[in-house]
């Protein structure tokens, strides 16, 4: 039996959706045990309970033995203003489990890859379960919980892997927390983003990611209409930065805010 502890780093789950998940896991994958820690239903303005708590929260699951695994319950935003306290607080058990989520959650996934801490993945979450076809989407992290690699990106190969938010790379970027892109396949994703902001963004990302293998686009999604059509596609404007900085266009990836989000464990160089 795995057991795997749930919190949300930045918002708040709701209840329904860890019925949900929770009957799924129970009635499909019975050498599962998922516990949904109390702060995932904590409300604190925009979060998912104050600072000191989600970052109690997530220790607490973290550096407890019994778990072996961290599966995040939602993204949106405040992962980062809990990473030092966390980083200050964790002890050895919390440097052998997996952690499992995206989006915002790539505050966290991104420094405990570049620190060793556990096994960074990004893939789906319980909130999830709330898309058109959901539960595809979260039956896969779970299968991924069992060993099953069936839902693996399947883009990739050998070389070394990073899948990110892109909101959330840019603000990376540069930060002592950012894990080391050299001869890395970055894997980008946005959701909610005008394609002028995409624009920018890649104009940023492409600047200090000239040393990599190669930028791979997932989902662009829910982009918001302008007030004047841009011009380009995401996947044109993506294309267009990487041919300025010369950096390898891979082609497209399944990842992002739908429900075909795919599995891609962080992997380095060393592996």
């Amino acid at each position: 039996m795995q057991r795997i502890a749930i919190c949300a780093p930045a918002t708040p789950l709701s209840r329904e959706y860890a019925e949900q998940v929770t009957a799924l896991a129970s009635a499909e994958f019975p050498s599962l045990e998922l516990v949904f820690h109390p702060q995932c239903y904590e409300q604190d303005g925009h979060f998912a309970g104050s600072d000191a708590v989600r970052a109690a929260a997530l220790l607490e699951c973290a550096n407890d033995p019994s778990f072996d695994a961290v599966w995040f319950a939602k993204g949106g935003y405040g992962s980062n203003r809990i990473i030092d306290a966390f980083l200050e607080g964790a002890k050895p058990p919390a440097h052998e489990k997996t952690y499992l989520g995206y989006s915002d959650c790539g505050f966290l996934l991104g420094p405990f890859h570049r620190l060793g801490i556990g096994k960074a993945v990004h893939g789906p979450m319980p909130v999830d379960i709330g898309r058109d076809g959901g539960e595809a989407a979260v039956r896969r992290s779970l299968r991924w919980f069992t060993g099953d690699k069936s839902g693996l990106e399947q883009s990739l190969d050998d070389r070394p892997t990073l899948a990110f938010n892109l909101t959330t790379l840019v603000a990376l970027l540069g930060h002592t927390h950012c894990p080391d892109f050299y001869q890395h396949v970055i894997i980008i994703e946005e959701v909610a983003e005008y394609l002028y902001a995409l624009d920018r963004m890649m104009f940023a990302v492409t600047h200090d990611l000239h040393h990599c293998a190669g930028i791979r686009l997932g989902e662009v999604t829910a982009i918001p209409e302008n007030d004047r059509p841009f011009g380009a596609s995401a996947e044109e404007i993506v294309e267009d930065w990487c041919t300025r900085r010369g950096i390898p266009y891979l082609g497209r990836a399944q990842i992002g805010h739908t429900a075909d989000n795919h599995i891609v464990p962080f992997t380095s160089l060393s592996d």
